[in-house]
């Protein structure tokens, strides 16, 4: 009996994803819960478990495509365990199963050298191990086995427990395709040999052609969205970072002791703009057709860049939050993003969004809006300039700050006034405090 394993529900409106990740091989037994592979979706990426132990069989390749509910392997639950009564299916098995003494001379690796037929044992014995190796390829590499007559034994496997993989079996049909090399070196090649049709051997490709992922493509498709349905404008401003630094270098010690994270610039931000946000409701004002929607809320969304692409975890109710709970929340929603492990109700909801592009170096630039919100704060690298600060000139540690806004609902008199109320907070952090 076989335990089917189908791609799981992640929500109301994803229909479907790319197994991006195999983190078993086809073969291998698997434990009930274990992680078995990863769904990559347009809006999240998120690890599938194990529903139940057996002998994995892979139906479908990693990077394919795949819709909610399509079976993409077995789990064969009939595999004799060690020391049972029954008796190993295959010789496969059998050498999985063997005893310590035996694995000692005999040990299994993942070498790449490939395992000499002994011509002393019989025919038939060797045929059965042939079809054992056949019956643990994945589906297309037993397909270009099959369509390629290809003999198992004269590959090598590079696959875990030596098992033969896709690229060893394309490397394999290449290297037989490719000419032999020449006997002895000569200056100059032969009257009748071709040289313009001699294979390249030089370098690699000048470029390398794949599939968009789903995140990416949502990516792109919201970025777009932006530019079209909005009148988007950005304001500048800059900012002292003087008295956030000064207070970060006075209470951090004291601050990680007490709440086990550090007090970076972020709580500081998300705070300013939930001051502005209350200061400013035209900047918390969303079109929904022919409505304006006012939000009386402030969750933030926080942009985090990851391997697969940016994504915005948001930030319930921080105007309730202690600058800990801030900084506990985004630390933990970062962790949450690099090892996608983010639930959909994580990206959802926000009112308003900020990225720090400063992390990467950048010292200027315009965010684009993350629809339907009509607003987004950019912030930059801190970078020390010469300020005029009275009559004297002083070196300060200074960032620019962007505002994009969408100007069918924002004025850019509102727009201003946000920007401004952000800065004035942050240069003087008290007001977060006493909110005044």
């Amino acid at each position: 009996m076989s335990i089917e394993v189908k791609i799981p529900a992640v929500g109301e409106s994803i229909t479907s994803g790319v197994l991006s990740t195999w983190h078993k091989q086809n073969g291998d037994m698997v434990k009930d819960g274990e992680a078995l592979f990863t769904l990559e979706t347009d809006k999240i990426s998120t690890e599938v478990p194990a529903v139940g132990s057996g002998k994995l069989r892979i139906q479908v390749d990693a990077g394919q495509e795949v819709k909610i509910g399509q079976l993409v392997a077995l789990l064969e639950d009939n595999i004799k365990a060690p020391g049972g009564s029954g008796e190993p299916s295959s010789p496969a098995e059998a050498a999985e199963f063997a005893s310590p003494a035996a694995n000692a001379t005999a040990p299994r690796s993942a070498s790449t050298t490939p395992v000499p037929v002994d011509e002393t044992v019989p025919a038939t014995s060797r045929s059965g191990v042939e079809q054992e190796r056949n019956e643990a390829l994945s589906p297309a590499a037993r397909r270009i086995a099959e369509e390629e007559k290809v003999k198992l034994s004269e590959v090598m496997g590079t696959g875990k427990y030596g098992q033969v993989t896709k690229s060893d079996l394309i490397q394999y049909l290449e290297s037989k395709s490719s000419p032999p090399p020449p006997a002895k070196p000569s200056a100059a090649p032969a009257p009748d040999v071709d040289v313009s049709r001699t294979p390249a051997t030089g370098p690699s490709p000048r470029f390398t052609r794949r599939k968009m992922s789903p995140l990416r493509k949502k990516i792109a498709a919201q970025l777009v969205l932006a530019q079209q349905n909005a009148a988007m404008l950005t304001t500048f401003n800059e900012c002292d970072m003087s008295a956030v630094m000064q207070l970060r270098s006075q209470y951090q010690e004291t601050f990680q002791k007490r709440h086990t994270v550090k007090l970076g610039f972020m709580s500081f931000f998300i705070k300013a703009v939930v001051d502005a946000l209350q200061s400013v409701p035209e900047m918390n004002t969303r079109i929904d057709g022919d409505d304006l929607v006012e939000n009386h809320y402030y969750d933030i969304g926080v942009a985090v860049g990851t391997e697969r692409g940016l994504v915005v975890p948001v930030i319930r109710d921080p105007d309730k939050k202690s600058f800990a709970e801030l900084e506990k929340e985004v630390a933990a929603y970062a962790g949450k993003a690099r090892e996608g492990k983010l639930h959909l109700d994580d990206l959802t909801g926000g009112v308003f969004t900020i990225t720090n592009g400063g992390i990467y170096g950048s010292l200027l630039s315009t965010p684009i809006l993350n629809p339907p919100q009509s607003g987004i704060l950019g912030m930059h690298k801190i970078q020390n300039r010469p300020m005029a600060i009275g009559d004297k000139i002083e070196v300060r540690p200074m960032m620019y700050l962007a505002v994009s806004y969408d100007h069918r609902v924002v004025d850019g008199k509102e727009a201003v006034t946000f920007l401004i109320r952000v800065k004035e907070c942050v240069e003087a952090p008290t007001r977060l405090l006493l909110q005044g």
